[in-house]
């Protein structure tokens, strides 16, 4: 399961959000999420974290702390909804399962001290933390069926058998800052040039090196193996990478990063299992997305004021 303080820092990806205007008052506040502020220093605290180790610029510090700002809405958003409709959580049980962590800890020759200054966190935090993973379990486990669970497995075995394909993609960036008609100039440009490759004039690791925004561009487009769920690429990403034979082109695929296209060198079947093997799997995979889907629709509904400095 996604840890619930986990980073997203893609490298092709934009904010989620817009920043607001005028800046707050308060030089030390980092967002309100709903009346609920996040400091400054709890942004930084979780950054120092991830920080590489050469010198960064000031847009560059800024954008960093914009990243983990995001993530640190989300948890208060989930929290938010939870204290009022997820099952109660006995502190004495992550109490328990703190000590169990200590101890486990300790054999590695580590303290949960150790830990806490690692991850930038507090104990009162990772309790939080812990406690509201707790409780989105319950929620699902509370609101999803039986049905609902297997028809997920069966719409999902990809994930679960953990099939492999191997891609390569061509990507012109466009993301969500970008407007309309520069989306609109990615997707036509991407189109002339499936034409191409789909028409033999042009072969798709040079369409890469050629056109192609990601670092992958000059190795002809080759990510890797990916999986359908949890891996490096979205969901519309895997969706039609899976979609494909190998050898296939897709279609212009659009998601958050901008146009793709992509073609599967390789598809390795995996280990055929079942629902009864995997229901913890299935369980937590299911889980991961319904609090995705969640956390967006709390984000329509809440009142957030972004001041990051």
């Amino acid at each position: 399961m996604r840890h619930p303080l986990a980073l997203s820092l893609t490298l092709l990806a934009g904010s989620t959000f817009a920043l607001a205007q005028p800046p707050a008052a308060n030089p030390n506040l980092a967002a309100t999420v709903n009346g609920e502020q996040i400091t400054l220093a709890e942004v930084d605290a979780l950054l120092k974290t991830t920080l590489p180790l050469t010198p960064l610029t000031a847009a560059q510090k800024r954008q960093m702390r914009v990243e983990v700002l995001a993530d640190m809405v989300d948890d208060v958003l989930l929290r938010q909804f939870l204290r009022k409709n997820g099952p109660k959580v006995d502190p004495a049980e992550i109490d328990a399962q703190l000590k169990a962590f200590g101890e486990k800890l300790k054999a590695e020759g580590k303290t949960l001290a150790d830990f806490y200054r690692e991850t930038g966190q507090t104990e009162a935090q990772v309790k939080e933390a812990w406690t509201t993973a707790m409780q989105l379990t319950g929620y699902v486990k509370s609101n999803a069926t039986e049905e609902q669970l297997k028809a997920y497995f069966a719409a999902n075995k990809d994930h679960f058998d953990r099939v492999e394909v191997k891609v390569r993609h061509v990507v012109l960036r466009a993301g969500k800052s970008a407007s309309p008609a520069e989306r609109a100039a990615a997707k036509e440009k991407l189109e002339a040039i499936r034409a191409d490759i789909a028409g033999g004039k042009l072969d798709f690791a040079d369409a890469a090196k050629k056109h192609s925004h990601c670092p992958s561009g000059p190795a002809g487009g080759d990510i890797g193996v990916i999986y359908r769920k949890g891996g490096i690429v979205d969901e519309a990403f895997a969706k039609a990478a899976f979609a494909l034979k190998p050898g296939e082109l897709s279609g212009v695929v659009e998601t958050d990063f901008g146009y793709h296209l992509i073609q599967v060198t390789e598809r390795k079947p995996g280990t055929p299992t079942t629902y009864d093997k995997s229901a913890t799997d299935v369980l937590d995979t299911y889980s991961d997305e319904f609090r995705a889907d969640l956390i967006a629709k709390l984000r329509k509904q809440g009142q957030i004021q972004i001041t990051v400095p």
